[in-house]
């Protein structure tokens, strides 16, 4: 760690964050979780909720792929998805799921707003994010996709649009 120069726990605990929640509507696979964790330490999200039957640290198969980040990045468990989203609303955040649907916003199109916090919801490997949850947003954003497949992994999804984020929010 010294020779990559990396910030300890507890460094990268007081480090400013980017102004961004990741929100897990019951994802089942807990080798997705850790692996959120893990993307969510690499670009400096703010917190991870695990909500519904989403699994919680600590466990081995989250552990398998988080690789340690359970311990530095921030989480909590909300039993449900939707009472969350209403009160990060309440909290000033704007949230987005992230999702095939109608109206949705491309992910290249979304510009985030200088100094405003966002939560990004993600959902389960099979139904995807909870309608009532999507209707709930206030905006979708969708990853353009060209091949035969039209999804992509919880993981690998969380993985582009953090760092797309990240990379219209830091200077």
């Amino acid at each position: 760690m010294d020779d990559l120069n990396r910030d300890s726990v507890e460094e990268f605990k007081n480090k400013k964050k980017i102004p961004l929640v990741l929100v897990l509507d019951n994802v089942r696979s807990l080798n997705n979780v850790g692996s959120v964790f893990r993307t969510a330490d690499s670009f400096m999200v703010e917190k991870v909720y695990l909500c519904g039957i989403t699994g919680k640290p600590p466990h081995r198969d989250i552990e398998k792929t988080a690789l340690g980040a359970t311990e530095s990045v921030e989480w909590e468990h909300v039993p449900d998805t939707l009472e969350l989203v209403k009160q990060l609303k309440t909290q000033g955040y704007k949230v987005g799921s992230v999702e095939q649907a109608e109206n949705s916003l491309k992910l290249n199109e979304f510009i985030p707003e200088a100094k405003q916090q966002y939560a990004l919801v993600l959902g389960n490997e099979v139904f995807g994010v909870e309608q009532e949850v999507i209707n709930h947003s206030d905006f979708v954003l969708e990853i353009p996709q060209f091949g035969t497949k039209h999804s992509l992994n919880i993981s690998v999804a969380t993985g582009v649009v953090v760092w797309d984020f990240l990379s219209k929010v830091m200077p």
